[in-house]
């Protein structure tokens, strides 16, 4: 079984982002209702983000609630909501023993008051820390944020701030979410599911995609090695041959 030691620390990536798929389908396969999967997923989280960390990853960006999220039932929702805030309340110590500062990208001015504040709260007291960066994606959908991206741009060329003539890649970086962090170099997606959902569509450009066929709460540490072992098999080559990699 794959296990941390076999990885190449030399060849690692920087930036991994999870699309954490499956407690609800998880749930029903064992005749529960969808929120014990998503119960269950928290623990998950929780044991890759401390596999991430004596892995030496950098940067982890977890797709916690969706902006499409809202339009599932209340109680689900609700419970998703109280599950964040417990959560955040549980981790801050093991943030901070383990260096980690917390980070969100998202419109989290939509969350519960509650929920807003306690993740406020947990990221000023991570701030100073200089270790693996956990950025949860939080009422988030990329299309909205490059809407936004875009009309913040268009106010400033519309106000003389800049010239449309200037706008490239860096000002649109700029003006994302994820501004203060690296475009993303591994994907993973749990479930067996083989799309995107409206996450980080910018910011994937080229980075490698893995899919896996197991739901969430079954993720594992050799999953985890697995999808990174793979990643470090495969050839960036960023538009270019391989000669011109050599």
């Amino acid at each position: 079984m794959n296990k941390i030691e076999d990885i190449d620390n030399h060849n690692l990536p920087s930036h991994l982002a999870i699309i954490m798929d499956g407690n609800g389908r998880w749930a029903k396969q064992k005749g529960r209702l969808r929120v014990f999967g998503h119960e269950n997923g928290v623990k998950t989280v929780r044991s890759t983000v401390e596999n991430c960390v004596k892995i030496g990853i950098e940067y982890l960006t977890l797709y916690t609630f969706s902006t499409e999220n809202w339009n599932r039932p209340k109680y689900e929702v609700e419970t998703l909501m109280r599950l964040l805030v417990s959560s955040l309340k549980k981790e801050l110590a093991t943030f901070n023993k383990n260096n980690i500062r917390l980070n969100t990208i998202g419109n989290i001015a939509a969350l519960p008051e509650k929920a807003h504040n306690e993740l406020l709260d947990v990221m000023e007291k991570t701030r100073e820390n200089t270790g693996m960066t956990l950025t949860l994606a939080l009422s988030y959908g990329s299309r909205e944020e490059i809407t936004s991206a875009v009309k913040a741009i268009a106010i400033k060329v519309k106000n003389n701030i800049i010239s449309p003539e200037i706008i490239d890649e860096t000002i649109i970086n700029t003006h994302l979410y994820t501004h203060n962090l690296p475009d993303v170099d591994l994907l993973i997606r749990t479930s067996g599911e083989h799309r995107i959902s409206n996450f980080l569509l910018w910011q994937i450009a080229y980075a490698e995609l893995y899919f896996i066929d197991v739901f969430w709460p079954d993720f594992e540490e050799h999953h985890l090695v697995e999808a990174i072992k793979n990643y470090q098999n495969r050839e960036r080559r960023f538009g270019k041959t391989s000669e011109q990699l050599t």
